[in-house]
């Protein structure tokens, strides 16, 4: 879950290699930001020029300003997110080898680091540090040494690749060597890596944000693929050695403006009031001339997609829950079952699948170690995998059959808000093309319900416009609230889940989500007077019954004392007379109403932790991509 970032430049030593690596780490943070660290390689070098330091990226950049570190010309730049050993200076990356030539930088956890250890202290090397990234560098210097004795020259490259193929586990792999000051070496499995291209420049990152203030153009790096950069020239191959030829080549869509805060206080408040132009953005381009739905990328047939007779879901977090969402919607309009699985959870259980199932992998980073492996499994056991992804180039994507890109931009904050409806909108689009293909529902069914969803911008910023001062006079209210219970059903039950994983995210509050109708079976011996309960109402339009016993839940916990807070739709008289205070949503079909009823709860999250003095984009022991199971 870490960050990383690689440059090569021209052949003359400048800054451009350690301002590039601060940059990229910097945009990276939201991967981790226990640590972090920058390593320099020049001609002339005995040793690489390491500095780093435990805590915000900004304690490394006032280490720098006070002792300037030598102009280079390659570096490597790493934010940690700890998975092995304790945050601190020591166990901070970079890692150097036993003779202080070699540098790298790890993303990934190496799960035979104690063998081999355990086989290096008997050789007589001597650690530092309690991590395994120590382990690969040590292991890396001594591999180093021996390609020099077998070939007379230094090989850097040959010996990342050797060492790639020794190690168990989840990495990608950065090395510098000052005996090769022009190059970059990089390896890959089960965690990202992505090149960048530039004109005399390349660069290396384990996602697109860490380098897209230089360039655009960038290149994919496969499973189990080895990369070299330099200022002019990239190579790639496999862990033998074998040339790699076919590497996708992609431009990034957004620039670097989009990773910036432009005036908000955090990230988390930008991305929120971003929610109208992520709904908006993942609708555009899905019709074709004819009004018909289209996916990104497409390798499955539309026979095959017509004959799918079971639908199974697998995300994490904010993710499954937008998968619960589009579980209502896919069911009413497709009329086959669908699952929703926690990904971490899939293939431990033995799940049932056939070449009839479509997995539907959700993932906003495309990394998500538990939901890559849930889905190599589906496909090994002959069914087809469609990712619903919001970065270009990850691995979920590329080895998914298809797969629907949500276009919500770079999400910073580590707690998810725009992916989340992005997420919903896109899972919908899925469910509209297979209704389509399977004429479950008539063509002009369709482009209604298209009309319906290209409205929901509209909707969705009248609510940040009208309700965002009600939310902070609630959110002041509750501040001293130790825990809340989140109530919904339908899919007002997946939107406080996701409400109640949002408080705990970043105001560090007890919070539990239930559905509504669980509340008599145990739930309501938690509510005690003063006790916040926040419940999703759904519309009484047409589901008056539904209504009916969502408001009789607001009374009963009323009566026991509880301060109920609920989100409604506007006119609706009944939740007035109950509710101490309610958050208003404009009127929308009920399917589509999470769209607008996650985003007062987003606003009192971020209030909640704001008020608190919380750091709200980088909550404590969280990092933005979970890349290691």
């Amino acid at each position: 879950m870490c960050g990383i970032v690689g440059y090569a430049g021209t052949v003359t030593a400048c800054g451009k290699p350690l301002e590039v690596c601060l940059q990229g780490l910097g945009r990276l943070e939201y991967r981790g930001y226990d640590s972090a660290g920058v390593a320099l390689a020049a001609p002339g070098m005995a040793k690489v020029a390491v500095r780093k330091k435990a805590g915000r990226l900004a304690n490394l950049e006032e280490d720098v300003d006070r002792r300037p570190m030598p102009e280079a010309t390659v570096g490597i730049g790493h934010t940690r997110w700890a998975t092995n050993g304790e945050p601190n200076d020591v166990n901070a990356h970079p890692h150097v080898s036993e003779d202080g030539k070699i540098a790298i930088i790890h993303n990934g956890i190496i799960e035979n680091a104690g063998v081999l250890r355990a086989r290096l202290v008997e050789e007589g090397y001597t650690f530092a540090s309690s991590t395994d990234t120590e382990v690969a560098a040590k292991l890396l210097g001594k591999m180093a040494n021996v390609v020099i004795e077998q070939t007379g020259k230094p090989d850097l490259f040959e010996a990342l690749r050797r060492v790639a193929r020794m190690l168990n586990g989840a990495f990608t792999i950065l090395a510098v060597d000052v005996r090769q000051p022009d190059i970059v070496v990089g390896a890959r499995h089960d965690s990202p890596l992505v090149v960048g291209l530039g004109e005399g420049e390349n660069f290396l990152g384990s996602d697109v944000a860490s380098f897209v203030a230089y360039t655009k153009d960038a290149m994919e790096v496969g499973q189990d693929q080895a990369v070299c950069i330099s200022g002019n020239r990239v190579a790639v191959t496999d862990f033998d050695g074998n040339e790699i030829t076919d590497s996708k080549r992609f431009t990034v869509d957004w620039d670097a403006s989009a990773a910036e805060k432009g005036g908000w206080d955090s990230f988390m408040e930008k991305e929120i009031h971003e929610d109208p132009t992520a709904v908006n953005d993942t609708l555009l381009g899905r019709f074709n001339q004819a009004g018909d739905i289209v996916l990104d990328e497409v390798r499955i047939e539309p026979d095959v997609f017509r004959s799918i007779d079971k639908i199974i879901v697998v995300a994490c977090g904010t993710a499954s829950y937008a998968g619960m969402v589009a579980k209502y919607a896919i069911e009413h309009w497709v009329r086959i079952p669908v699952e929703v699985e926690l990904a971490h959870e899939f293939r431990y259980r033995d799940p049932i699948l056939t070449p009839r199932t479509l997995v539907v992998a959700i993932s906003q980073s495309g990394e998500t170690m538990d939901t890559l492996m849930a889905l190599r499994h589906a496909r090994e056991q002959g069914s087809r995998v469609l990712a619903i992804c919001n970065t270009q180039g990850s691995t979920i994507p590329r080895e998914s059959d298809a797969v629907l890109y949500t276009h919500a931009g770079p999400e910073i904050a580590v707690a998810s808000t725009k992916a989340f409806v992005a997420q919903i909108v896109a899972a919908y689009l899925l469910g509209l093309y297979l209704a389509q293909v399977k004429n479950t529902l008539f063509a002009d069914e369709i482009h209604q319900i298209v009309a319906q969803l290209k409205a929901m911008p509209a909707k969705i910023q009248r609510v940040l416009d009208t309700q965002a001062g009600t939310v902070e006079a609630t959110a002041k209210r509750l501040l001293d609230a130790h825990s809340f219970l989140f109530l919904g059903r339908h899919v007002g039950y997946p939107v406080a889940m996701e409400g109640a994983l949002k408080l705990k995210e970043i105001a560090y509050t007890f919070t539990e989500g239930f559905a509504a109708g669980e509340l008599k079976h145990g739930p309501i011996a938690l509510v005690e007077a003063g006790e916040p309960v926040v419940v999703i109402v759904p519309s009484a339009r047409g589901r008056d019954t539904l209504h009916n016993k969502v408001i009789s839940g607001i009374e009963e916990v009323k009566a026991r004392g509880a301060y109920t807070v609920a989100v409604a739709e506007e006119g609706d008289s009944d939740v007035g007379k109950y509710a101490d205070v309610v958050f208003w949503r404009p009127e929308c079909p009920t399917l589509l109403s999470p769209l607008v009823d996650v985003v007062p709860l987003q606003l009192l999250a971020l209030d909640m932790a704001r008020l608190k003095g919380y750091d709200v984009d980088k909550p404590r022991n969280l990092a933005k991509s979970v890349t290691v199971e």
